[in-house]
């Protein structure tokens, strides 16, 4: 039995040493490639010229919706930053989702809706839509009260209600900034492929008020969480997106900011309800789709086009989040199993996919069993100094290191935390990360796998403060 104990620990630490392997050699080249594309991008920056494509009777209108449940605390931000957008066409939708709370009551007396008839196509089934609003003010408003079905019924809601080729979702407790739609659509327009999907730079919202945002001077948080949380959004979006963006490979785009092409989304059968992260399985369906159809696709995402979002201040709160985002991912990579090494799919079945499921879903039992198996050899003498100290270097030096260079990038490159202060404090807290919060998501990781093998996951709501208010726009 001891035999047996020491050769399993021994197994163990080699099997933990070629996943760091493969892991940081994934993260390497992901972050090279990303390197790569975000100085070409910001050189290309520097020669396109939003104003053009503003004042442009060729730039496409937009749709933009926002599906709302229980959202008072935040709504009339969200909508103030839709309707404030620069840009040459676009109608704001709203889709009251069963709401119990005062959203509706809010949207109603900021801009003094009335009821109004609609021609309402009902080309995705959703629950039933009770009545519309409409704004004489604000002819480009328009709010939606329907029976709850959740987000993605929400969402296919809004699509039979739009009137344009393009949508653009937006998250309820999201502000955008004042040329985000026009900055994504650009990447829409001057790419060579037909682009069906492209997602927008989600950064953290919380400590900042709207007007430091207009003047492009965000201030960071005071509270430790939410300086977690920007940290891990630059690694998540500065460079794994980007890099599987270069690649073709790109598989999440984010509810809270994200463009469409109608036809594509309804000829795919639109939001699935019975989908955790509707959003992100949309993006699934839309690869299959243009894939058996044999046509040329883009889904694309636009490192310029900035919107903020409202992250979680409590373990509680945050724990609900990120079970809900792992349920989501492995929801969708099992409905699309198919997908997997299909060569059909090229970089997403091939490389994208698989790395999800073999490498990013058993990471979480992998890490916290490592740092609890690794120092029990090492005290037991099963472990050498070297190997030991290697293991460190692979799960925690080189994490460091990636977030140093992500947030070094970002400094370099687009600079929306410009003071030595901001960087002094970012590249602090992408160091202290690794030291329990990084541990700490590996157990939400753990209990989302559980819940979804195990258990009928539902909802979990994630309470929003508002605390970061705007002021309604004067008409």
């Amino acid at each position: 039995m001891h035999n047996f104990l020491l050769l399993s620990i021994l197994l163990f630490n080699a099997g933990v040493g070629v996943y760091y392997g493969l892991l940081n050699g994934v993260y390497s080249l992901l972050l090279t490639i990303a390197l790569i594309s975000v100085i070409r991008q910001a050189r290309k920056a520097k020669y396109v010229e939003d104003q053009l494509w503003l004042n442009s009777n060729e730039t496409p209108p937009v749709s933009i919706i926002i599906p709302a449940h229980n959202e008072e605390n935040v709504i009339l931000r969200t909508v103030e930053t839709a309707l404030s957008q620069e840009y040459p066409s676009f109608e704001v939708i709203v889709i009251n989702d069963g709401s119990t709370d005062s959203t509706l009551q809010k949207l109603i007396d900021t801009y003094r809706l009335q009821k109004t008839t609609l021609l309402y196509r009902d080309i995705l089934k959703t629950e039933a839509v009770h009545s519309f609003y409409y704004s004489k003010e604000i002819p480009n408003f328009l709010v939606l009260d329907k029976e709850q079905g959740g987000k993605a019924d929400a969402l296919n809601a809004g699509i039979n209600s739009s009137h344009y080729p393009y949508f653009c979702s937006v998250d309820s407790d999201s502000v955008l900034d004042p040329r985000a739609l026009l900055k994504m659509m650009v990447h829409v327009i001057e790419n060579p492929v037909p682009v069906i999907a492209c997602g927008g730079d989600v950064r953290v919202l919380n400590g900042m008020n709207h007007p430091e945002i207009t003047t492009n001077l965000p201030e960071l948080p005071n509270k430790t969480l939410p300086m977690f949380q920007i940290v891990e959004y630059l690694r998540s979006f500065l460079f794994g997106r980007i890099g599987w963006n270069a690649m073709n490979g790109s598989m999440i785009l984010s509810g809270a900011f994200s463009l469409f092409l109608k036809d594509a989304v309804i000829r795919s059968g639109g939001y699935s309800r019975d989908q955790v992260s509707e959003d992100l399985e949309i993006v699934f369906k839309l690869q299959k789709l243009y894939t058996h159809e044999n046509k040329p696709f883009k889904i694309s995402y636009a490192l310029d086009a900035i919107c903020w979002t409202e992250v979680p201040e409590s373990l509680h709160e945050l724990g609900r989040q990120r079970r809900r985002w792992q349920v989501g991912l492995f929801q969708a990579c099992w409905k699309h199993k198919s997908m997997m090494f299909n060569p059909r799919y090229k970089t997403v079945g091939l490389f994208a996919l698989p790395y999800f499921v073999l490498l990013e879903a058993p990471g979480a039992f992998i890490e916290l069993l490592g740092f609890i198996v690794m120092p029990l050899a090492y005290w037991l003498g099963l472990l050498s100094v070297e190997y030991f100290t290697l293991f460190l270097l692979f799960a925690i030096v080189y994490g460091i290191f990636l977030s140093s260079a992500t947030i070094l990038l970002e400094e370099m490159t687009i600079k929306r935390y410009p003071s030595w202060r901001h960087l002094i404090r970012l590249l602090s807290y992408g160091a202290l990360e690794h030291f329990g919060y990084r541990q700490l998501n590996a157990w939400w990781r753990i209990q989302a796998i559980y819940k979804f093998l195990f258990t009928s996951y539902t909802w979990e709501y994630v309470h929003k403060s508002g605390k970061s208010e705007t002021k309604p726009i004067q008409k």
